[in-house]
């Protein structure tokens, strides 16, 4: 057996103890035991334990919705309908409410709150990617940032959401999605109005400096340590 599979065998099994126990080493140590497997094995694909099943299942999510994302018909839907498409398929994917409460609370504390920011942008960055975003220069940040924001509040109101088939939520998505357009929007003007730009361009321009010459944008800041 692959150790992806272990893996995924390690998180099917804390999943139904995530909703009693958090995301804690009790439903890491009752997963390796549900699964009889060896637990020096399981700490060497899980090193911190529930953090990273947690970790994992977040990515799990991705990507699912990635896979979605990328076989559907997009042709005739406009671009701002594109990026709601991706936030709201990646809130389908979550089959387990509590287990995305759960990761909040985990990801909440100061020792693990740099993972529950990484995870944030990647799913924005992915979702941008499974797009065809193909922006370099601040562009690539401000989305990135922008569509961050807009999925973890739309988490938020989700947890919360008790409608039909959730549509309370994507109306809350179409409004977020709305605002992200109009900063889009204004954007553009400041690039057009000479006087505008011209005070932001010393601020701009040390941005542009910060991508050395060369760079792919692997490297660029932003990218979390390890993030290939």
């Amino acid at each position: 057996m692959t150790v992806p599979d272990l893996k995924d065998r390690l998180l099917d099994a804390a999943l139904i103890h995530v909703a009693f126990d958090g995301w804690t080493e009790a439903t890491f140590a009752a997963a390796v035991a549900d699964e009889g497997i060896d637990p020096a094995v399981a700490r060497a694909l899980c090193p911190r334990g529930a953090v990273d099943l947690a970790v994992a299942f977040h990515k799990r999510g991705d990507a699912q919705m990635a896979a979605r994302l990328a076989t559907a018909d997009l042709a005739e839907m406009r671009f701002r309908d594109r990026i709601a498409l991706g936030v709201r398929y990646r809130l389908e994917a979550v089959e387990d409410k509590e287990a995305v409460r759960r990761g909040l609370t985990l990801f909440s504390m100061p020792q693990h709150a740099p993972d529950g920011m990484r995870l944030m942008w990647e799913t924005a960055g992915l979702i941008w990617d499974t797009l065809g975003d193909s922006s370099t220069d601040v562009n690539w940040y401000t989305k990135r940032a922008t569509l961050s924001a807009v999925y973890g509040s739309c988490v938020l109101y989700w947890l919360g959401d008790e409608t039909p088939d959730c549509q309370a939520t994507w109306e809350f998505l179409d409004r977020r999605i709305d605002d992200v357009m109009k900063f889009e929007k204004t954007k553009a003007g400041i690039r057009d109005n000479k006087l505008l730009s011209g005070v932001l361009a010393g601020p701009m321009a040390v941005l542009d400096q910060i991508k050395a010459p060369g760079m792919g944008r692997q490297d660029m800041p932003g990218r979390w340590p390890g993030k290939k």
